[in-house]
């Protein structure tokens, strides 16, 4: 899917396809120089997280592997719902290892902030945050980012992964909806 298939619903173009291949090059490269001669264990935040992980490992040097945690904080809407619920948990143990958490998009940090401490609770030799994007305006917590791709306004968006209802993740590029599609 791209611009011209999301006709009028599509706003404006926010990060494009090689803007996103760019930055992930610059953050596999620190990520490589931050884990030298470590294993590390990718944590992937389903859903939104699968296109950020799948391209993001593969320019990676550093030896991975790699699991998958479904957490949500998210209803069909624009905004999150608060409660956070773990829908699918790991299947490794994570003890004494080093963690990356991978996510698509930071917001309000507070279903981060948690699973960094449901993750910490585990013993890991250590625990990093990788994210595409992050909105400061909308920070709620004090989360240390590790690895960061984009800084972003605060404005509901989708591509890369993200959706609005279960749609637009094949998008390649990072945009926003014309408020038709929302209702706002």
């Amino acid at each position: 899917m791209d611009a011209l298939d999301m006709g009028e619903d599509l706003a404006k173009v926010l990060i494009s396809e090689d803007e996103i291949a760019t930055r992930l090059d610059e953050m596999a490269a620190e990520i490589d120089r931050t884990y030298a001669g470590e294993e590390v264990l990718l944590i992937g935040v389903l859903n939104g997280a699968v296109m950020v992980m799948a391209d993001l490992s593969r320019r990676l040097h550093t030896p991975v592997t790699m699991d998958w945690m479904a957490v949500s904080s998210y209803g069909s809407g624009t905004r999150s719902s608060g409660v956070v619920r773990i829908l699918k948990d790991l299947s490794t143990d994570v003890h004494g290892k080093h963690l990356l958490i991978v996510e698509d998009i930071i917001d309000s940090g507070l279903t981060l902030s948690w699973l960094v401490k449901n993750l910490s609770s585990r013993e890991p030799a250590s625990l990093k945050i990788a994210t595409l994007l992050r909105k400061p305006e909308a920070a709620q917590t004090d989360l240390q980012v590790d690895f960061c791709g984009f800084d972003i306004p605060n404005e509901f968006v989708i591509g890369y992964g993200l959706d609005f209802a279960g749609r637009y993740r094949n998008v390649p590029f990072v945009g926003t909806l014309a408020p038709h599609v929302y209702g706002g």
